[in-house]
């Protein structure tokens, strides 16, 4: 849409393009409309506020409407972009548009690239959920059954009616808590300064409820978790019945069979810290012993693996998905080398996955988050700032990071949560 008329103040001149949005929920105290400005002003638009109206009572949300004009097309396409990640929506009434992917693996120029946030399209003049909520995906759309899903790059196939631009698409942002609870609570600066036992505590208190209504909680781990000792109590916390899926890679795996096969970590013995002669070939070991028996599971049934994280799971049949990657040893079979074929299982694992705790492994980290919908409540562990910094800017109200050692924050909430 091209505006043509000259606007008072000077602020806006002739043929500039002008589309018109609008917002609702609680947009005012969840900051959002203020985020909404600044957006279109650092990508070099404008806006005039057409209509406002806010919320009086806690129960009550917010409107606004807004035209936003921009001097280009490439202009106006970033700024509804980072919006409609915002919320915001077009006030145009038109279905979604599509576009045939124009071959397997690819889509068209202006595809819509998805956020984790609960988003709909207008399909013959109906709101429809898109299917899979989930980050840097594309929406295809099912004309005939009206229906639309998200799906990767690498699983489009020719001809896959795929969204494209921005009209008949609507993104639901998540509102700032009203209760004070942990992911509000503790939404503050990382910090290794700040003491961290009361945060575990609330995190305690939000697995219960998660568990007595039946809900999933993931754990996605490093090494790390055994190098520290603190495999003692994620052990317990599956027992207890607060672990229902596992992410983590071979290393895990690896130098968990290690530690119960030889008691070491990295060749490092575990009860006295110090080096085992010929520990360095320990790992390649425990890995050589589970290939022998062809996984993880017959190891537990063939009572070679009598104990640990990877027993545990086993026994308590917790959904365990090891990704693998280029620096792997062995790699143990459990482990899922095409990395496709890992993503897949990743996304099936997680269905009904309600918070994820992810501590002592960046990368499998980064990947989790980057396939996890917005609702999902996250916390973060780390001994370094940095990554918990960079684990938990993911720009939502849901992420929790702590600054500590992971040994230490596995026995306070086992200790909260009294499993043994």
């Amino acid at each position: 849409m091209t505006d043509n008329t000259h606007r008072a103040g000077g602020m806006y001149t002739n043929s500039r393009l002008v589309e018109e949005i609008e917002l609702e929920g609680h947009i005012i105290d969840s900051l959002i409309l203020p985020r909404v400005f600044d957006v279109i002003m650092d990508l070099g638009g404008n806006f005039d506020v057409e209509e406002i109206r806010v919320g009086r009572r806690k129960d009550e949300t917010s409107y606004a409407r807004l035209k936003v004009f921009a001097p280009d097309e490439k202009t106006m396409h970033r700024m509804l972009d980072v919006l409609q990640g915002l919320g915001a929506r077009l006030v145009d009434g038109e279905d979604v548009q599509t576009v045939p992917a124009p071959v397997d693996g690819a889509a068209p120029d202006d595809f819509y690239s998805t956020t984790n946030l609960p988003t709909e399209v207008r399909i013959h003049g109906r709101w429809v959920p898109v299917e899979g909520t989930e980050m840097d995906l594309v929406i295809v759309v099912d004309w005939e059954r009206e229906r639309a899903f998200t799906r990767p790059l690498a699983e489009l196939r020719k001809g896959d009616p795929v969204v494209v631009g921005h009209k008949g698409i609507r993104v639901h942002p998540l509102q700032r808590e009203r209760e004070q609870e942990v992911f509000s609570f503790m939404r503050s600066e990382v910090s290794s300064e700040r003491s961290n036992r009361v945060a575990i505590s609330l995190i305690a208190a939000e697995m219960r409820r998660i568990r007595e209504r039946g809900g999933k909680i993931l754990f996605v781990v490093g090494p790390a978790v055994i190098h520290s000792g603190a495999d003692e109590y994620l052990a317990r916390l599956i027992r207890g019945g607060y672990v229902h899926v596992l992410f983590g890679g071979n290393a895990i795996a690896a130098h968990d069979v290690e530690a119960q096969l030889f008691g070491t970590s990295l060749g490092v013995d575990l009860k006295t810290g110090l080096p085992v002669p010929g520990g360095h070939s320990h790992h390649m070991r425990a890995i050589n012993k589970i290939r022998q028996v062809g996984g993880l599971r017959q190891a537990v049934e063939q009572g070679i693996l009598t104990g640990g994280v990877m027993y545990e799971c086993i026994r308590h049949n917790v959904k365990m998905v090891l990704a693998g990657s280029i620096r792997d040893d062995g790699p143990i079979p459990d482990v899922i080398t095409d990395i496709i074929e890992a993503q897949r299982a990743m996304r099936q694992a997680l269905a009904g996955v309600e918070l994820a705790v992810m501590m002592a492994t960046m990368l499998h980290s980064i990947a989790t988050g980057n396939l996890l919908p917005a609702h999902v409540k996250v916390v973060i562990v780390d001994i370094n700032p940095a990554v918990v910094t960079k684990l938990a800017d993911r720009g939502t109200f849901q992420a929790v990071g702590l600054v500590t050692d992971g040994e230490l924050f596995l026995r306070e909430l086992a200790e909260e949560l009294d499993v043994a």
